[in-house]
């Protein structure tokens, strides 16, 4: 643990503070800080509606898991704070997905609460606590570069079923440096393992949904209830220009979709483009969904200096979806990425995230938000 940390000296003056979620992988994470000998400091976010998430499973950042967190933090024998970021929550990140939604694009509200409330907000209040690293439960690798710089490298971890970087892409430098993630080398099962063997109570705890502050999954609810005024109806259009039918506002569709789409149809027809001022949702084959080309928006680099000349790399464009061959190159100022052979379902408003390769042990080059055109 102590070479993960990558932390020089006394263990014992070296104090760590550890995001905790309430779950076993955060959990795990402070345990074994604990027994290497820092000092550890658990920290929990509580992040949107107590009154609202107390009695749902499968939440985070808010009532049974702050609950959870508290519990685990006594039985490790750590002192354990719960920091109040409701408001900073819903401006950062519940108003973001809501006005993404209303765009037309596809949100990833975990990287936007990654980047500000988390590795932002909470990396501050830990430096503030003369913290020399924040400790989380992610699940990927962080490697001190050889050349004494001091700078870390990110990495696809052990377990690629539960590799996380895809949100953590956005992970400036700075911040990557002053982060670690312990379990990156472990598999889930061995995190469970090492739970239960500990007697920690949290070790079957079933893990929390990716859109922790929707109930029951239902965004539409969701941005009805916050922004009633933009969910209005619509023409479902065919590419060719045939109006095909309506919508009830284009907060229900997804690029890619197929099932649902509310229109009778004789061929198999999918969501190809979304035109958000016009209100209209328009659907073709699926020959229509494959892209080459993708222009990435608000890009966040962690490899050697991009130029106009195609570097080869591997692209993953949904968290579900490996990576495939690609090529990254600048046009102008604006970077792309050329995906060899095409992908489908390319969707603005999702990730585009660049590996140096595929497979565990991989380093994460960076990347950024799909853009339109």
């Amino acid at each position: 643990m102590r070479e993960t940390v990558g932390l020089a000296g006394d263990p014992a003056g070296i104090r760590v503070v550890c995001a905790m979620s309430g779950g076993v992988d955060s959990t795990v994470t402070a345990a074994l800080l604990k027994q290497a000998g820092f000092d550890v400091v658990g920290i929990t976010l509580q992040l949107y509606d107590h009154a609202q998430a107390i009695r749902r499973k499968g939440a985070c950042c808010a009532g049974q898991d702050i609950h959870d967190a508290r519990r685990a933090a006594a039985a490790i024998g750590i002192p354990h704070y719960v920091l109040d970021f409701e408001s900073r929550f819903r401006e950062a990140v519940i108003d973001d997905f809501v006005e993404s939604y209303l765009a037309g694009e596809t949100p990833i509200p975990c990287v936007t609460c990654n980047r500000t409330v988390k590795f932002a907000d909470l990396l501050a209040r830990s430096r503030e606590l003369d913290a020399a690293v924040l400790a989380t439960g992610h699940y990927v690798e962080s490697r001190a570069r050889g050349d004494g710089s001091g700078r870390r490298d990110m990495f696809t971890p052990a377990d690629l079923s539960r590799d996380q970087s895809y949100f953590l892409f956005a992970t400036t430098q700075p911040q990557l440096d002053y982060l670690r993630f312990p379990l990156g080398t472990l598999t889930k099962a061995e995190t469970r393992a090492i739970a239960a063997d500990l007697g920690l109570a949290v070790a079957d705890k079933p893990d929390s949904q990716d859109i922790c502050f929707v109930p029951d999954g239902d965004y539409a609810s969701l941005i009805r209830k916050l922004r009633p005024e933009g969910v209005e109806p619509g023409d479902i259009l065919h590419l060719d220009g045939r109006v095909l039918g309506r919508h009830e506002g284009i907060i229900h569709y997804t690029i890619g979709q197929r099932r649902g789409l509310g229109i009778a149809r004789a061929e198999p027809l999918y969501v190809v483009q979304i035109d958000a001022k016009a209100k209209r949702v328009i659907v073709g084959p699926r020959e229509a969904l494959r892209q080459e080309d993708i222009r990435v928006g608000d890009l966040n680099w962690l490899g050697e200096s991009l130029t106009e000349v195609p570097r080869a790399v591997f692209a993953k464009i949904r968290s579900a979806r490996p990576p495939v061959p690609a090529d990254i190159r600048l046009d102008g100022e604006r970077p792309v990425v050329t995906i060899r052979g095409g992908e489908y379902g390319v969707s603005p408003g999702q990730a585009c995230v660049i590996y140096a390769g595929e497979g565990p042990g991989q380093r994460v080059l960076g990347g950024g938000f799909i853009a339109r055109g």
